[in-house]
C-alpha cells in the first residue's frame, strides 16, 4: 500500500505515525497538489493531509482533483475523529482524508485501521 501525505502542516509527523502503525506501508511526502495528483494517477492508494481546519488546506486540492465523493474530513476544530465515521468513509470508497493537526495522533491510526480491515 502507498500513502501520500499532503496537506499544509505536520507532514513529517504524519509520515512517522503511518510508519509506526505499519512499517510495510510506503509513504511519500509531497505538496498537497502533487499528493492529490499521485492518487488521481494511481501512483498512490490513499492521501492523508492535515491543516488547522481539517478540510481547507488538508483537502482542497484533493477535492479539486479527485472530487468531493472521494474525500472525507475526519476532524475539525472541536470535532474529534469518530471511528464509525472513518470506517464508513473507507467502506464508501473514499481515498483522501483530512484532519486537524492536533488530532493526527487519533486520526491516522483510525484511518489506517479502517483501511487495513477493509483490505
Amino acid at each position: 500500500m502507498k500513502i501520500v501525505i499532503g496537506g499544509q502542516v505536520d507532514k513529517k509527523e504524519i509520515d512517522s505515525l503511518v510508519k509506526s502503525f505499519d512499517s510495510s506501508i510506503t509513504t511519500i511526502v509531497k505538496s498537497d497538489l502533487d499528493a492529490a495528483m499521485a492518487v488521481k494517477t494511481g501512483q498512490a492508494d490513499y492521501y492523508l493531509g492535515a491543516c488547522h481546519t481539517g478540510g481547507g488546506g488538508a483537502l482542497a486540492m484533493a477535492i479539486a482533483l479527485l472530487g468531493k465523493p472521494k474525500c472525507e474530513t475526519v476532524s475539525m476544530p472541536g470535532k474529534r475523529p469518530v471511528e464509525e465515521n472513518v470506517i464508513q468513509a473507507v467502506n464508501e470508497g473514499k481515498v483522501a482524508f483530512g484532519f486537524t493537526a492536533d488530532h493526527k495522533d487519533q486520526a491516522v491510526p483510525m484511518i489506517l485501521a479502517a483501511i487495513k480491515s477493509k483490505a
